[in-house]
């Protein structure tokens, strides 16, 4: 597996989320797996153990090999103090790193010169996001120069609106060939796209929830790549992401005043009261009992942040309280900031990020705002409904995949969904949440029929484990078919 961010080592989002369980919970179902990632600044895993040669285009220099093992997982860390000791992972000031190409086709000509060092014989190469794009080319170009088995290759999109779209002269620089300046190929409009290249090359191609899979192949949320995942749509797969309950489990966590779940849910009440008093808000029996609605995000437009704005009057208004936590956007940190300074006693907004403050937020809150324009997968919803905290989201992505709008004849559901794209959509969702929020019995069997969902990585890293099967045939037959063609005997 090659991946440019995994938990704990080194993440900026979601991707660094899936790349720290979905290996393990591999390993627990019997599979050995090596990940690889690069060894940014701040990663302690001590002194390498070895150097390999990479050659990139006319250059050729060394990477520094370290490795650790847990939980039966094998990582291994790709050093370059040139290219990784940063103090970012992809940039600096909201701008990418220049020599992001170079980097990321470093990071991916030596996790494949790497795990051929080490003689053995994977059945399947998983990349992950543009920055491992390059990897089913590379694996194509050494299997067509040197004869040798081609690897079989599954390539992963976590969000589609990143593409790692360059200019084409690095093309030569990185010793590609001018070839790849195909439609069909890595070209895109008069550039490259390293995200393109990972999902032409690949055997199968997998995203983030069975949603997202056909929303990508739709002109509205395909970015651009619409008609090339149409063409690949034999061979795309979504699988929701799993959460690590190991991490977010109301029951044990340690971020919580007192432990609950869905037979006992009063220490619900206790993370309430101090999540409260954590942002200045009045946390009196009466204050207890007005709803409070909790936000985990980046502030910006796609997830919901542009809605949110155009209601900035009329949330104070809703009789609930509002507990903010995020950065992004310096226009809308300032609207929430500005809000809080307003209506001090109904909301509360901390701009920055706070591990142990986000999981206070998941068991405190009563409902949970997730309004985005779309979402891949998203994991706050499924903390949510697991903390027993009603979320209220855009049918989109994996938010529909999740979350079940609560039927207003039958009362059976786990959250509130909202379809059209509006500030009026959203406002009414919100309304039918509150509304449901004075109803106790109802409340209460929203609560839990969301807190006993499974979304456990085990069940999707089995889908996975099919897809490697899938792709792992599909590299078989290509090896018979080529054999077959080139007049050999074929066992």
């Amino acid at each position: 597996m090659v991946g440019s961010e995994a938990v704990p080592f080194a993440k900026t989002g979601g991707l660094a989320d899936v790349l720290g369980a979905l290996p393990k919970a591999l390993a627990r179902l019997g599979h050995a797996v090596d990940l690889v990632i690069p060894r940014y600044r701040g990663i302690d895993v001590g002194q390498p153990s070895t150097s390999i040669r990479v050659a990139l285009g006319g250059q050729v220099d060394d990477a520094h090999i370290s490795a650790t093992e847990s939980d039966g997982l094998r990582t291994i860390f790709v050093g370059h103090s040139t290219y990784f000791d940063r103090e970012y992972l992809y940039g600096a000031a909201e701008r990418d790193y220049p020599d992001n190409p170079e980097r990321f086709a470093f990071f991916c000509q030596a996790s494949l010169d790497w795990a051929a060092s080490t003689g053995l014989q994977y059945d399947v190469v998983h990349a992950h996001d543009w920055q491992a794009g390059l990897v089913p080319v590379l694996l194509n170009r050494a299997a067509t120069t040197q004869s040798a088995r081609r690897t079989p290759t599954v390539f992963t999109i976590h969000n589609l609106a990143y593409q790692g779209i360059f200019d084409a002269s690095w093309l030569p620089r990185l010793g590609l060939g001018w070839d790849l300046m195909r439609t069909d190929a890595m070209e895109y409009w008069g550039r490259i796209s390293y995200l393109k290249a990972g999902i032409v090359f690949s055997d199968l191609v997998t995203t983030v929830s069975p949603t997202y899979a056909e929303e990508i192949q739709t002109p509205e949320l395909g970015f651009g790549f619409d008609g090339i995942l149409r063409q690949k749509s034999s061979a795309l797969v979504g699988i929701l992401n799993g959460i690590d309950y190991d991490q977010w489990d109301p029951d044990s966590d340690l971020n919580l005043p007192e432990p609950y779940n869905a037979s006992k849910l009063r220490g619900k009440s206790a993370a309430k009261r101090t999540l409260l008093e954590t942002y200045g808000l009045p946390a009196k029996a009466k204050d207890r009992s007005r709803p409070l609605i909790g936000m985990i995000s980046r502030m910006v437009d796609q997830k919901g942040f542009d809605l949110i704005a155009a209601l900035a009057d009329e949330l104070p208004k809703l009789g609930a309280g509002f507990v903010v936590l995020g950065t992004g956007d310096r226009r809308y940190e300032d609207l929430w900031r500005d809000q809080a300074a307003k209506h001090p006693a109904v909301i509360g907004a901390r701009i920055g990020f706070d591990e142990q403050l986000a999981h206070l937020i998941e068991g405190g809150s009563d409902i949970f705002l997730m309004p985005s324009r779309f979402e891949p997968c998203g994991l706050n919803q499924m903390y949510s409904l697991r903390y027993g905290t009603i979320p209220v989201v855009r049918a989109t992505g994996g938010l529909n995949d999740t979350v079940r709008d609560v039927d207003p004849e039958t009362c059976r559901g786990t959250g509130f969904r909202f379809v059209e794209y509006t500030p009026e959509a959203l406002l009414a969702a919100v309304r039918r949440a509150l509304a449901a929020y004075g109803n106790r019995p109802l409340w209460r069997r929203i609560q839990k029929a969301g807190m006993r969902q499974d979304f456990s990585w085990d069940a999707s890293a089995q889908q996975y484990v099919e897809v490697y099967e899938r792709a792992a045939g599909r590299g078989q037959l290509e090896e018979i078919t080529n054999g077959i063609r080139k007049g050999q005997d074929v066992h």
